[in-house]
């Protein structure tokens, strides 16, 4: 039998390479809300939501005034941000909106709802709330069926009423 990940394994932090430490906490903490936990000397800042000691790491170590990485070449696709509840999601894409940030795509993948949106250097992010795990749509034979739907915005802000 082949090796199995534990089904309990999390995956705990990213580190980005980006341009500018300053630029991209200007999204990262100011309008995304993370906060910093250490800044790593010059090059280097780690952010967290709620005292964890990083979630976020962003570096200057090979990528300092450097432009973003190509679309079509390998490498990161999105990293994707879990919110505890669909308002809190709610809370985080009006503050986005309220700011006028660009927002790339909005779905509704039947067990999650998420919105998408590139960092200032080009690399995506995904802001996401899960539907509990007994609402996922199902196949006939109970394998989890994805979807991509249009994610009614006006509908996610009804939350915050």
């Amino acid at each position: 039998m082949a090796y199995k990940i534990p089904g309990a394994t999390r995956i705990g932090h990213v580190h980005l390479k980006v341009a500018d430490i300053e630029r991209s906490l200007k999204f990262y903490r100011d309008l995304l809300g993370f906060e910093i936990t250490q800044y790593y000397g010059t090059g280097a800042v780690f952010l967290s939501a709620g005292g964890y000691h990083h979630h976020i790491g962003l570096n200057t170590w090979h990528s300092k005034g450097e432009g973003p990485a190509p679309i079509r070449a390998a490498g990161l696709y999105h990293v994707a941000i879990l919110y505890p509840t669909r308002k809190a999601l709610a809370v985080a894409v009006k503050q986005l909106v309220d700011s006028d940030y660009p927002l790339t795509g909005a779905s509704d993948h039947g067990v999650s709802q998420a919105v998408y949106l590139n960092d200032p250097d080009g690399n995506g992010v995904e802001l996401y709330w899960d539907r509990p795990k007994e609402e996922w749509p199902r196949d006939e034979k109970g394998g989890i069926h994805m979807l991509t739907e249009a994610l009614d915005l006006d509908q996610l802000f009804s939350e915050l009423q």
